[in-house]
Formats: C-alpha cells, structure tokens, sequence
C-alpha cells in the first residue's frame, strides 16, 4: 500500500480550508483516507495551520510521501517553537470557527434536503 500525505479541500467557495490527510494512493483524491493529520488555513493571519508531528513521522517512517504543500507545511511545523506546533492529536478547538461553520452550514443544508424529500413522499401519499 502506497500512502500519500496531501491536502483535502474542505471550505467553501472563496473560503478555502484544507485537511492535512494521509490516504492511500490508489483512492481518488476526494475518495476515503486513513488518517486526518491537521489543517491549513491559507487565509488565516499568523499561524494558519496544525500539524500531528507525532503521526506524520509515523507515516513518513512507514514510506508515505508528501505532496509539496504538505511537505512545506511540515518544514514549518518542524522550525516552529514548540508552543505553535501542535504534537498531539488534532482537537476541535483547534479547527478555525470558519471551518467550523462550514461544516454546521453543509449539515443544516443537508437536513433541509431531506425534510423537504420527506415532505414531498408525504403529500404524494
């Protein structure tokens, strides 16, 4: 199995957020992965990303390989203080609230489909 460590767009239009994932190659690239590693927020100010150094040294000693922007984003992560680079697993205080509320938005759309699908099966009954 040839793993890949590379970036998974996740914002919205003119909103971008990216999840650093490590996911097997011979899935497309919007297709399942084994492990979320961190995110990158490019339109954040100041430190826009969170690594799990611990994991992704884990999957680089394994043989995964970096695309270039995850491989820049770990150069970084590495020069970082300590302090800035996260070491643990990935929490949901870390991920920005825009992202955050990208996801509730893509939830409530999603509800609103299907409530409106089961109004439509009722009144044809």
């Amino acid at each position: 199995m040839a793993v890949k460590i590379r970036l998974r767009r996740m914002g919205n239009r003119n909103a971008p957020f990216y999840r650093v994932i490590a996911q097997d190659s011979r899935y497309p690239t919007t297709g399942r992965f084994i492990e979320t590693l961190g995110w990158y927020d490019p339109k954040q100010d100041g430190n826009n990303f969170s690594l799990n150094l611990d994991r992704v040294d884990y999957w680089l000693g394994n043989g995964a390989q970096p695309s270039e922007t995850a491989n820049s984003l770990i150069s970084k992560a590495r020069v970082l203080p300590v302090e800035k680079a996260v070491s643990g697993a990935v929490k949901e205080e870390e991920v920005p609230a825009a992202a955050a509320e990208a996801d509730a938005a893509e939830e409530a759309a999603e509800e609103a489909s299907d409530a409106a699908a089961e109004e439509a099966t009722e009144e044809k009954a």
